[in-house]
């Protein structure tokens, strides 16, 4: 017995053919995308010819090479940058969740609605505007040195504290501005219609409110941890012994800021993919809203 083996359809199978015009327009833009791209790589690499050419055809670049671009001191002084950076990763996660935590809390103490709410609401608003307008070394140095200037009994002295309690004070107050402007620019009628079903306005807010809030805020707030990542080196000021203040060591017992070079590449490393991670969630975001996927 023969068995004749028929084709399914599919998709080549629709009998569409494209017209002559589509295939000239596809092939022109294939053709006008490799151009962009070989004039793109072009211009990519004259500009860096000229800026290779400008800085080490200038006078001071051998004394300049010696100085910053030692291979010598980078092999040196990497592995000790790398030790000291094992504190900078642990301060960003410590630091990240309390300012989560404490940027959120200040931001629905902004939006509690109600005249017995005025005094927390006005705490809330002068505690950002004050951490938000006061810099962040200055931040630091008070809490750093002041608080035990103080000498309160049980209040640690430790550097690492001290200084991770600062970042969380500045950067609490720009989180509860991100946090405010997403629950604001959820609709009343959200709100509304959560009331409507017979939530409280806290189960309103828990329930319906933070979440839309927080999703449409998570782009701003990976900015935010991008930036924490790189001031957890500001602890060094306090003495404490992270990648910066290990490079510090080493240049200045050896007056070369090669280790300053070192250190600011492995923060670059580090912050690259979490740029590019914020980005392609802004991208995401956005794809799902022009989608009508996120309300």
């Amino acid at each position: 017995m023969t068995y004749v083996k028929q084709a399914l359809p599919g998709p080549a199978d629709d009998g569409y053919v494209p017209s002559q015009r589509r295939i000239e327009r596809e092939r022109f833009k294939r053709s006008r995308a490799r151009r962009a791209t070989a004039v793109a790589a072009l211009s990519t690499l004259g500009t860096a010819a000229v800026l290779f050419l400008v800085i080490t055809g200038s006078p001071g670049w051998p004394r300049t090479r010696e100085t910053f671009f030692s291979a010598e001191y980078a092999r040196k002084s990497l592995p000790k940058v790398l030790d000291g950076l094992l504190l900078n990763l642990q301060l960003l996660v410590a630091c990240g969740a309390a300012v989560l935590v404490l940027g959120l809390l200040l931001a629905v103490a902004r939006t509690l609605r109600g005249p017995v709410f005025f005094p927390l609401r006005a705490l809330a608003t002068a505690y950002t505007d004050f951490f938000r307008g006061l810099p962040l070394i200055i931040c630091l140095l008070m809490v750093v040195f002041g608080v035990p200037a103080l000498r309160l009994q049980g209040v640690t002295t430790d550097p690492v504290v001290l200084g991770g309690s600062a970042l969380v004070l500045t950067y609490s107050a720009y989180v509860a501005e991100v946090f405010r402007a997403g629950i604001e620019s959820v609709h009343p009628s959200q709100r509304a219609a959560a009331r409507s079903l017979g939530l409280s306005s806290g189960q309103a807010l828990r329930h319906v409110v933070l979440p839309q809030a927080v999703r449409r805020v998570v782009p701003p707030l990976l900015n935010d941890l991008v930036s924490l990542q790189k001031d957890t080196g500001l602890v060094s000021i306090a003495g404490a012994v992270d990648a910066v203040y290990a490079a510090q060591i080493i240049a200045g017992r050896d007056f070369n800021f090669t280790p300053y070079v070192v250190a600011g590449l492995v923060f670059v490393a580090l912050t690259i993919p979490m740029t590019r991670f914020t980005d392609w969630i802004t991208s995401r975001t956005d794809r799902r809203r022009a989608q009508g996927g996120i309300v």
